[in-house]
């Protein structure tokens, strides 16, 4: 029995920082502005840092250094990459048996070449926000046929981006209500496209909802996300604005961004996201999650790539305080 299980994107990621890399138009964390490159120029790189992330993989190693028994089911190629992602979560005591390996063809075209896993390079402004040039490869190839649900024993679930693959989005919620499985989900783009008539059915059964302002907007429009998700835990973040929580008896929780150095941004959401699961996980208290999660993210963010800050079990900081009001 496990105590959660991590599904969803798992990628090869290379962060490139530069001088040469600049934001016209506005500040970089303002996110009115462009990236300025001059064609046929040669910009020298300052840091270049290999790491992995993905939502799922970033998660997992978060709920696993939170001391909590946890697997992780991605899909990879069969590549280096897909075999660097594996040999990380190993080392930090994932589960990964029931990972997928997807083998595409080659394209006509010959680009690519086949079963790549998926990449991403990240372009670093010297604030500390970034542009990401993402390469979906095998991850969109997500496959529900090939999960043995039996093996899904576990006290929770977690879901990320599933490729929009709805098919395995309700097998995979209608597996965690049969089985008394609490789900938390923080669904990426192409789930929120499938638009809130069609999800509507499987929201009500979540206990933790993450996204952020804009995410909600998009799936809600102006309608309360309470209207369909009457016991969950719903935390919508907003940015540099902090995040407000709600929870199920009508209670809300906001806290502001503690001011904390930034070396890149890479994962900042995952780390809230997946500290905020941990402590609720452990002490059942939004407070405190709200502060665990916090942390985490301001750790992460002192560090290239999504896994390298994430705070192990006992870490005890120095950690930014953060005031959570309570309405």
């Amino acid at each position: 029995m496990y105590d959660i299980i991590s599904i969803g994107s798992a990628t090869r990621d290379v962060l490139l920082e530069s001088a040469g890399l600049s934001a016209g138009g506005g500040s970089a964390s303002g996110g009115d502005h462009s990236i300025c490159l001059t064609p046929g120029s040669k910009i020298e790189v300052k840091k270049l840092v290999l790491a992995t992330g993905g939502g799922g993989t970033n998660y997992a190693v978060t709920f696993a250094r939170q001391g909590l028994k946890t697997a992780c089911i991605g899909v990879i190629g069969k590549d280096a990459n897909g075999q660097e992602i594996l040999r990380e979560l190993k080392g930090e005591s994932v589960d990964v048996s029931m990972f997928q390996q997807h083998d595409d063809p080659p394209s006509p075209e010959g680009f690519g070449g086949a079963s790549m896993t998926a990449y991403s390079v990240i372009l670093v402004y010297p604030d500390g926000e970034r542009t990401i040039l993402s390469y979906k490869g095998e991850g969109q190839h997500f496959s529900a046929a090939q999960i043995d649900f039996s093996k899904l024993q576990s006290k929770w679930l977690f879901l990320d981006s599933l490729g929009g693959h709805y098919d395995l989005f309700e097998a995979l919620v209608n597996h965690a209500v049969k089985n008394n499985i609490k789900i938390a989900c923080n669904p990426g783009g192409k789930e929120l496209a499938h638009g809130l008539e069609k999800l509507k059915p499987f929201l009500a059964h979540l206990d933790i909802f993450l996204v952020n302002k804009e995410e909600a907007a998009s799936l809600f429009g102006e309608q309360s996300p309470r209207e369909f998700m009457s016991k969950a835990i719903i935390s919508i973040s907003d940015g540099p604005q902090g995040v407000s929580v709600t929870d199920p008896e009508g209670h809300t929780y906001t806290a502001g961004i503690p001011d904390s150095p930034v070396v890149e941004r890479t994962g900042a959401g995952d780390a809230f996201g997946s500290g905020f699961v941990s402590e609720y996980i452990r002490s059942g208290n939004i407070e405190k999650a709200i502060q665990f999660g916090t942390a985490n993210a301001s750790s992460v963010v002192t560090q290239f790539g999504g896994k390298a800050g994430i705070l192990k079990q006992g870490d005890n900081g120095p950690w930014p305080l953060v005031h959570v009001d309570t309405k």
